[in-house]
């Protein structure tokens, strides 16, 4: 907001000193400016709430993807026999198909960037194994903007502003699209599972079906969040209404303040251009900046949450039920696992009454 703040306080200096020392009537009557002020308070809102039902729209998506890839990945790691003559062969597969699941939101947060193929040092290593169209050898990388670039970029100028799409422009090799085909593999494990009997159970073949289908809604939801601005038409009459609107402001304010129609224009320039230029700001979510979702946090979340379900050793007692220190019937003192296992299902269930009617022991 550097260039056009300074743009607004020269122009309002101008007319000031025309009023002042050239020609006195210059003024406007309040009324043009209060039905231009109208039209530009429901341009702003309308730029504000699209651009944040976008934003929200893309935080609602990744938020879905993590619920899905922590009962995704749980669902098979615990659900998946381990066959005795193909144990180790077994195993190895859940933890393959976890780490594509991982994998897949990686690649996901990649492609939101506009930021083709695999080469990523966060990507490359987890899918050089899977028959990806979009692999690592093309020899176009993104390059470090020059120092002349950064300052254009630090003071607004569109000029200086990097195309996101320029990756994605005239590759010499086809893209590909690696989210959805990391979803193709993910399928096919999830196939051959059902096939060698190791996941036989109908109503966790169903959830997984639907952990695929809606892992495929999010990949359609995000790209069309991504690919779905604001039309073109839109933008250029919001920013010719705001900007009609700030030039014609200092001739309403010059009558009544005189200089101080000076900072009087920069500040109400200042709160209308910062509520535009906010819109634009999280108009695509995806991207670096810090007003931009914490794409990197969330995959990062997910690997986490991943590898934890990972840490599970499936179809085991879990040891901590039959743990001394399980009180099963806290607050009272008389619920410790090991006391309960010698008595009676009758007096058991006489505890539970007592518990729930709020009476504990001393």
């Amino acid at each position: 907001m550097i260039l056009p703040l300074t743009f607004i306080t020269l122009w309002s200096t101008c007319i000031t000193y025309i009023f002042k020392f050239v020609y006195h009537d210059i003024g406007i009557d309040s009324v043009l400016l209060t039905v231009l002020g109208f039209v530009v308070g429901l341009t702003l809102s309308f730029r504000g709430s699209t651009a944040y039902e976008r934003y929200s729209e893309g935080r609602r998506f990744w938020a879905q993807l993590s619920s899905i890839m922590s009962s995704f990945a749980r669902l098979i790691w615990l659900n998946t026999d381990e066959r005795e003559d193909h144990a180790t062969e077994d195993l190895l597969a859940k933890i393959s198909f976890c780490n594509m699941l991982v994998s897949l939101a990686i690649a996901l947060k990649h492609r939101m960037r506009f930021e083709p193929f695999t080469h990523y040092d966060d990507l490359s290593p987890r899918v050089q194994h899977l028959s990806l169209t979009a692999h690592r050898d093309d020899v176009r990388k993104w390059k470090e903007p020059s120092p002349w670039k950064r300052f254009g970029m630090l003071l607004g100028l569109p000029m200086a502003e990097s195309n996101p799409r320029k990756l994605l422009k005239n590759p010499n090799k086809p893209l590909g699209n690696a989210p959805l085909e990391i979803h193709g593999s993910c399928c096919e494990y999830i196939k051959h599972i059902i096939d060698n009997g190791t996941f036989k159970t109908p109503a966790c073949q169903t959830q997984a079906y639907n952990c695929l289908a809606q892992i495929n809604d999010v990949l359609n939801g995000s790209d069309r969040v991504l690919n779905t601005p604001l039309p073109l038409a839109y933008s250029i009459a919001l920013a010719q209404i705001t900007w009609v609107y700030i030039l014609i402001l200092p001739f309403q304010l010059v009558n009544k303040l005189g200089w101080v129609t000076i900072p009087g224009s920069v500040f109400a320039a200042y709160i209308i251009l910062g509520l535009a230029l906010i819109g634009r700001e999280i108009e695509n979510p995806f991207g670096e900046d810090v007003n931009d979702l914490a794409l990197d946090h969330f995959c990062n979340q997910i690997e986490q949450d991943v590898n934890l379900i990972m840490t599970h050793v499936p179809g085991s007692m879990p040891v901590h039920m039959e743990h001394p220190d399980n009180n099963l019937l806290y607050p009272l003192a008389s619920g410790k696992y090991e006391d309960l296992l010698t008595k009676s299902p009758e007096y058991i269930r006489s505890r539970l009454h007592t518990r729930a009617f709020g009476r504990t022991e001393a």
